[in-house]
């Protein structure tokens, strides 16, 4: 299996209730029950508030290289990508497991 683990901050002078934010927030909250390669779906915001802590995560799994593929290809991914690239950057990391 691959996890896929995605940290967001958000751009300087945007907060979490910022209706673009509420909404990618949605938009990446439904995925889990949109995408059928998911075998495994969290995200939620960050509780810590120290300085070097990001915003939000998400922590996922796929079988394999191909499932994480049709996962990122998926259109109801690609939305909420599109969404996000607006207010905030992110790093990713995919790993076998």
């Amino acid at each position: 299996m691959i996890r896929h683990l995605v940290l967001f901050k958000l751009n300087d002078g945007v907060d979490r209730d910022d209706p673009r934010v509420v909404e990618g927030v949605k938009a990446f909250k439904a995925l889990g029950e949109q995408i059928p390669e998911l075998r495994f779906w969290e995200c939620d915001w960050n509780i810590t508030d120290r300085p070097i802590a990001y915003d939000f995560a998400i922590n996922s799994a796929v079988d394999d290289t191909d499932a994480l593929k049709r996962y990122l290809e998926h259109p109801a991914h690609q939305a909420g990508v599109a969404l996000w690239r607006e207010f905030a950057t992110w790093v990713i990391a995919d790993y076998e497991f």
